[in-house]
Parts: C-alpha cells; structure tokens; sequence
C-alpha cells in the first residue's frame, strides 16, 4: 500500500474512530467501507476491522479508568452476559444473508435515533431503575442479543448498547458511553475478532499496525471529549451517528 493509501486509511480510522468514541458506537462507519474500498474482500475486511476495533476499546478504557468515570459492576454485567451472543454471532456472519441484515438493522438504528431526538431529557442526568434480581434478567437477554449483532455485523451494536444502558438502567449518557466503549469497544470485540477469526475468516495483517493506531488514537481521544463535553452534546453526537449509519446501511441494499 502505497503512502497516500496508508494515510487515507489512518485518518479513516482516526475519525471514525474518535466519533465511536463520543458517541458510544458506530466505528465501522467509515473504517469497514474504507477496508472495502481499498479492496479487501467482506469477510476479510470485517475480521481485520473486528481486531482494529479492540485498540478503540483500549484507548476508551485508558482515559476512562484515568477519570474515574466507569460504573463497574454495569461494566463487567455487559461484559458478561454478551459474551456468548458475540461468539454466536461471529460463527453466523459466514452463513447468513448479510445485505439483509444489515438493512434491517439500519432501519433498527434509525428508531433509535428517532426516539432518542423525541424524548428530551433521556440520559441528561442518571436516575438508577431496573438494578434488582428481574431487571438484570431482563437485561442479560437484551444485551444477548445486541452480542449477536456485535459479533456479526459491522456497525452500530455499540449504539444499541448505549441506548439500553440510558433506557433500562437509567445511566445518563456519559455513562452509558463509558461502559459501552469498555464492555463492547474493549472486551466485545476482542472476543468476536478471535470468534470470527476460528470460524474461518482471514485476517488482512499488513493494514493492522496502521488500523490499531487510528484506533488506539481515536479511542482516547473521543473519551477525553466525553469526559469534557455535556451530556446533551453526547446525545446529539449520538443521534447524528444513528442516522447516518442507519441510512448508509439500508442505502446498501
């Protein structure tokens, strides 16, 4: 790869990397077509940006445990509870019709997005609801099966993770952005790149030192924003990011 690809790919993942990061999700935005683009097959491409994702993790959890800004029994509950989803959906990615799927989870991304714009105060300030034996049961099955999509598809698991954590257990958005990006960002993706990798997949090693830095970057960088910006901001960040992933995967149909 010559040197304007390599900084195209940089910068590629730099951004997407530091929005995923403010906005509690969506990194494959521009890193996976960008990966496609440069012409690395699907599945290739998924399993590369899969490894790449977890630097964003790293960077995130740096500056986060670095602020104190972690919930960590939230945390390691997410951690947990999706893990198997993530490694269910890795192993399907390679027998499902993905064009399907991704188009309906953009129209999925787009309701969030519509009804995060729709309710004003949602995740502005932390109000704890659902924290007992039935709430987390309840919750162990939603995150199970946002796990799936994380471990399958390309973008937008992380969105879904986030709004669930302002919905059902009441964090306000800077928090719900700072499990997310440790739980999914870090320990979900970790996960399903090795899933993904057993199952079959073929990692692209030569673009991974160039991926792992925009995304080591990226990450703390868009955490340190986080950690500095308002909650509103966040909520903002995080509806644009919805419904420009959502409409770019039904446009790919």
């Amino acid at each position: 790869m010559d040197v304007l690809n390599t900084l195209g790919l940089f910068i590629g993942s730099l951004i997407s990397n530091t929005l995923a990061s403010l906005s509690g999700g969506g990194a494959g935005l521009i890193q996976f077509p960008l990966l496609i683009f440069l012409g690395l097959p699907f599945s290739i491409a998924l399993a590369t940006h899969k490894i790449a994702s977890v630097a964003l993790g790293i960077g995130a959890t740096i500056n986060h445990i670095r602020n104190g800004t972690l919930a960590w029994k939230i945390t390691l509950y997410v951690i947990a509870v999706g893990t198997l989803g993530v490694i269910l959906g890795a192993n399907l990615i390679l027998s499902i019709p993905v064009k399907f799927a991704e188009a309906a989870l953009g129209a999925l991304i787009i309701s969030l997005g519509i009804y995060s714009v729709t309710s004003k105060e949602l995740g502005q300030q932390s109000i704890p609801r659902h924290r007992t034996g039935f709430g987390f049961f309840i919750g162990a099955i939603a995150l199970f099966i946002i796990g799936i999509i994380n471990g399958s598809l390309t973008a937008g698991s992380g969105l879904f993770v986030t709004l669930f954590l302002v919905r059902w257990f009441g964090c306000d958005y800077k928090q719900a952005v700072a499990i997310t990006l440790v739980s999914v960002g870090l320990f979900w993706n970790a996960i399903g790149a090795v899933a993904i990798y057993q199952a079959g997949a073929t990692i692209y090693w030569p673009w991974l030192p160039v991926l792992l830095v925009g995304s080591l970057l990226g990450g703390y960088l868009g955490a340190h924003l986080a950690h500095q910006r308002s909650n509103q901001l966040i909520k903002r960040c995080f509806e644009a990011l919805t419904f420009v992933i959502g409409f770019k995967l039904l446009l790919d149909l």
